[in-house]
């Protein structure tokens, strides 16, 4: 079930309707790629129903580190897997990783304390299954 958590008022009350401009977290995407049944059909219908989606570049290294680890295996490589979803591809700048060095730490896994960074300073809303993401004040959903 995708339940709103943290959200300010402005990211549910827009007058396009109401649709978000969403980050995924990393196994997000991987689930919606690869039709994972991991990702119910609330947190699918957000994403189809999402005016932008983003996935960061921050999750296109951290998944080439667990490729390259054997800890995963994809059908295809991770841009055209972004590319093929029609979802946009967000950059990691320099104001992200200036963020990361002062948020709370709360989350101690890097790659998604880049993805918090890039949410706040970009306005989006994250979507995951991650419980340490809640301890953020950024708009969630979970998954």
């Amino acid at each position: 079930m995708t339940s709103m958590i943290r959200c300010r008022t402005s990211c549910w009350k827009r007058s396009d309707g109401g649709r978000l401009n969403l980050l995924l977290d990393t196994h997000i995407f991987i689930w919606w790629r690869t039709n994972d049944p991991r990702l119910g059909a609330p947190a699918r219908a957000q994403i189809a129903g999402a005016k932008e989606v983003y996935v960061s570049a921050a999750s296109a290294w951290e998944t080439a580190i667990k490729a390259a680890r054997g800890k995963i295996r994809l059908p295809e490589k991770f841009e055209a897997g972004v590319e093929g979803s029609g979802f946009l591809k967000l950059a990691v700048q320099f104001v992200h990783a200036d963020r990361v060095a002062t948020l709370p730490l709360h989350h101690h896994d890097p790659f998604d304390r880049m993805l918090i960074a890039q949410a706040e300073i970009e306005g989006l809303t994250i979507i995951s299954d991650d419980q340490w993401f809640a301890a953020y004040d950024i708009p969630l959903l979970r998954a």
